[in-house]
């Protein structure tokens, strides 16, 4: 299916580019890039674990993809220098195989059809007014769920041109957006940040596109006001691909909304757990080796708790197994992050639960990095003043090495370990 739908792009375009690479300069029409992929085969490397992999973020990466399909072997898109995952060969009538993040928990398998990744490609682009006029800008990774669903099958399935930048700096993404008349480019908070900040935004940027993390409003609005972009907040998930999406002109005013189901998902909440549940076509086939009934039949139970409004908008209220229990209470880490983030001197923050000296079973902790200079009990303050008592972090540790990965995500678990497991840390 997935071979046969790029041959029609190829007949539908063959003479229009496809691919220009940032850093070679090199670009390709759409029978170019058939060409070079039918030049080779897939070769028998993944023969014994039963599927092939695809590595880097260039032309070649999209060319082994092509034999992949033309070979209709399973695909595992992977990150230069990450290994392969160990497991038995994947069941008849897989085509794609995803690794989640981990950022909830341990990293998993997750499977997929030929006919649920052409689903996503296509309410993607149905849902986000993609078009062949109108170039993606790659500073994502080829290979990461999001930029598969977003620059890859958009390219291969719909020919929509990719240009893919030499690198996420401000000049090499304003470099390869000034190829292309009109460009959309789909990004992580953080990127957007940083382009704001240089005063860097492309103005033939036509789509601007977050997700991966939680868009903050500030961020949000600055970028309207300073640039007049409208950024728009994507929810999706490796298990599902994507699920919600804000179309709207104006910037929201609500952090917790992010956007109406995307065209073909169909959304409900789950009357016992309170969660997101996803169903639709592009709903993937299970994890691996071990399925799980919450991905299953169409459907995927999320750990998101949510709530739907009668006018179809999704509000996100933190996840299930972040939630913190303060002496019977539960705070939504992501709530109190919101918050603190409108302080003009905090730049980043991530919160989490740690033991409460008290023995109420557990207090808010959080990690942050400053703008400019100021203090625990002044922010702590700020948070009193906005947040209900026991939603108020406990300790605060201030971290300058506080980022997010090359996804856009970061690890709560793994910044409560770091300044814990550092007999505390400093608290400022």
């Amino acid at each position: 299916m997935l071979e046969e739908r790029w041959r029609q792009t190829v007949a539908r375009r063959p003479d229009a580019l496809a691919v220009c690479d940032g850093a070679s300069g090199r670009c390709w029409t759409f029978a170019e890039l058939a060409a070079a992929a039918d030049a080779g085969g897939v070769g028998d490397a993944g023969a014994e674990r039963g599927y092939v992999s695809a590595v880097g973020r260039g032309a070649g990466f999209l060319i082994e993809v092509l034999r992949a399909w033309r070979a209709r072997v399973p695909l595992c898109p992977l990150e230069p220098g990450q290994a392969a995952p160990v497991m038995p060969p994947p069941p008849p009538g897989m085509a794609h195989i995803k690794l989640t993040s981990g950022s909830t928990g341990v990293a998993r398998v997750v499977l997929l059809t030929a006919a649920q990744m052409a689903a996503d490609a296509d309410q993607i682009v149905a849902t986000m007014g993609l078009d062949p006029q109108m170039a993606n800008v790659g500073v994502l990774s080829l290979a990461h769920s999001y930029g598969f669903s977003n620059l890859v099958t958009p390219l291969l399935l719909h020919g929509v041109p990719l240009v893919l930048s030499e690198s996420p700096l401000p000049e090499a993404v304003m470099t390869a957006a000034a190829r292309m008349p009109d460009v959309v480019i789909p990004a992580v908070p953080a990127l957007w940040r940083a382009w704001d900040e240089a005063g860097r935004i492309p103005c033939n940027l036509r789509r601007a596109i977050s997700a991966g993390a939680p868009l903050p409003l500030a961020l949000e609005q600055g970028v309207h006001e300073r640039h007049g972009v409208r950024i728009h907040n994507f929810l999706g998930a490796s298990e599902c691909g994507g699920i919600a999406f804000d179309a709207g002109v104006h910037p929201r005013t609500d952090a917790a909304k992010v956007g109406r189901a995307m065209q073909g998902v169909r959304l409900s909440v789950d009357a016992d757990t309170g969660c997101l549940v996803v169903s639709g076509p592009a709903v993937a086939w299970g994890y691996w080796p071990e399925p799980e009934a919450r991905l299953a039949g169409g459907v995927f139970r999320s750990t998101d708790l949510a709530r739907v409004d009668a006018d179809g908008e999704v509000r996100l209220e933190g996840r299930a197994a972040e939630l913190i229990n303060v002496a019977g209470l539960k705070v939504a880490p992501d709530t109190v992050e919101q918050v603190l983030m409108t302080h003009p001197a905090v730049a980043d923050c991530v919160v989490f639960g740690i033991p409460d000296d008290a023995g109420r079973g557990e207090a808010v902790g959080v990690v942050y990095r400053l703008r400019t200079g100021t203090g625990w009990q002044e922010l702590r303050a700020y948070l009193a003043g906005r947040l209900a008592s026991w939603q108020v972090p406990r300790r605060g540790w201030h971290r300058a090495d506080l980022g997010v990965d090359g996804r856009g995500k970061r690890s709560r678990a793994m910044w409560r370990e770091r300044v814990l497991g550092a007999g505390g840390g400093m608290t400022t």
